[in-house]
């Protein structure tokens, strides 16, 4: 199969497909590319559409991971692809989490919802080089037990875990994912953090790290608007001065933060 590229899509087989919750599937798709943690690749099935996912895979493992919430036509078709068949790919494009100019210190990763899966790559290459860090820590907010992403490497990475609502079943914490910023235990001198999900939780968790000692210039997030293109070209996805699939999807937060103030925009 050919490479994909910035213009001309390439074909990748489906070869694994699991439903990870009630509106979220992770697929498995061959051939293996290169890519670093914290990019996306542009999906599309059929004739549904192209939409932009982050990639959710190990960038050691042997195949390119996306998992993928279903909300709309095109995405609802990438999450129905069964395997043998194929989907469309472009990419990787985007700037990645900055894992290696963080390392010597504490890690704290802050995901809500689906914003676990752009930053699973990046919690990978921490756990599995750790002698390279501090402390690394994931703190992982849900709207409710079921859906929680990828539960068992959850625990295997010690995260903290909360969720908003729950049942009798639930004997986890209940709240808002700053309460977890807030009894975490790390070194606010030689921490940084790296955040994704809804934007309204990042607008709060920066400002509970700032109060830990952790601040805007030490925060990375991952951000998401309308990409059409990936390469910068037809302007969707401005955001101020910059645009996301070019000059992000990961901007150091001090960056971006007038402009993730201002309404509508």
């Amino acid at each position: 199969m050919a490479a994909p590229a910035d213009f001309v899509p390439a074909p990748f087989r489906v070869v694994d497909r699991r439903q990870d919750t009630a509106d979220t599937w992770t697929l498995e798709l061959e051939p293996r590319i290169a890519f670093e943690p914290g990019q996306f690749t542009m999906l599309s099935a059929g004739g549904a559409g192209e939409v932009p996912i982050s990639i959710s895979g190990d960038t050691t493992g042997d195949r390119l991971v996306h998992t993928v919430r279903a909300v709309g036509l095109a995405t609802s078709a990438i999450c129905a692809t069964e395997p043998g068949r194929m989907l469309s790919v472009r990419g990787p494009f985007g700037i990645p989490w900055p894992t290696d100019a963080i390392e010597g210190a504490d890690v704290v990763i802050v995901a809500g919802g689906i914003g676990l899966a752009p930053l699973r790559p990046a919690i990978l290459h921490v756990v599995a080089n750790a002698e390279r860090y501090g402390r690394s820590l994931v703190l992982y907010g849900a709207r409710s037990p079921e859906q929680l992403l990828y539960p068992e490497q959850l625990a295997e990475w010690g995260a903290e875990v909360i969720v908003d609502t729950a049942d009798a079943d639930w004997t986890g914490r209940v709240g808002v994912v700053t309460k977890l910023i807030d009894q975490a235990t790390f070194d606010a001198d030689n921490a940084v953090a790296m955040l994704c999900g809804p934007e309204i939780m990042m607008r709060f968790a920066v400002p509970a790290l700032a109060a830990r000692g952790v601040s805007p210039e030490r925060t990375y997030v991952s951000l998401e608007r309308n990409m059409q293109c990936g390469i910068g070209q037809c302007g969707h996805c401005q955001l101020g001065p910059t645009l996301i699939c070019r000059d992000g999807p990961v901007y150091r937060y001090s960056d971006v933060e007038r402009w993730l103030g201002v309404a509508e925009l």
